[in-house]
């Protein structure tokens, strides 16, 4: 990121914290509670993470039942946002049972931006479950952690997390092409984004 100067004027946004905070959990919508991570969930967390359709646009690999313990252990305190480059990652349940996970992923507190992300078991898609889902996550985004712009980077292959970044509002703000080596080959990348005012301004409207 190129470093800004710009000089002080009446027009320039007030200075405010930077945001840290630890939402209030769990976080309950229509039909899903997003909650912290907890032992327990490895069963649930295997039948979706260990699919090759679920990770294929994603970094990992599938999940192997033996490390299913330490993905559900390195999750259960990410519960807050104190720091740069701090996350938060929640458990997506519904009717008993943890059907995906959503994250909330801070870059540098001043900058006041998040990158968002999502994973969900496909037996649950077609019901818009991941969308009441990822709306609460803005919700917190915007919300409590008062962040100024939320993003998301997917591969562009990946049509339904395009449409659920379009039917949250975000528009595609850049399309990169070939310019990740990824899973073999070279792959593209489309950026998604929403800022704090049209999230705001939706809402009200």
């Amino acid at each position: 990121m190129a470093e800004l100067t710009a000089a002080a004027s009446d027009s320039a946004e007030p200075a405010r914290s930077e945001p840290g905070a630890a939402p209030a959990l769990p976080r309950r919508t229509g039909r899903l509670v997003l909650r912290p991570f907890r032992h327990g969930d490895e069963g649930d967390v295997l039948a979706y993470r260990s699919r090759d359709d679920v990770v294929r646009f994603m970094p990992a690999d599938p999940l192997q039942p033996a490390a299913a313990g330490d993905f559900v252990a390195e999750r259960l305190a990410a519960t807050r946002i104190a720091a740069d480059d701090d996350r938060i990652v929640l458990a997506v349940e519904h009717e008993d049972r943890v059907i995906g996970e959503v994250l909330i992923k801070a870059g540098q507190l001043t900058d006041r931006q998040a990158e968002i992300g999502w994973a969900f078991n496909p037996e649950f898609h077609g019901h818009g479950l991941a969308t009441e889902a990822a709306t609460e996550l803005l919700a917190i985004a915007f919300g409590e952690l008062d962040m100024h712009r939320v993003w998301a980077q997917l591969d562009p292959r990946n049509r339904a997390s395009a449409r659920l970044c379009e039917r949250l509002g975000m528009r595609r703000e850049a399309y990169f092409i070939q310019d990740v080596w990824f899973k073999g080959e070279w792959g593209d990348t489309s950026i998604y984004a929403l800022l704090a005012a049209e999230w705001r301004a939706a809402r009200g409207a």
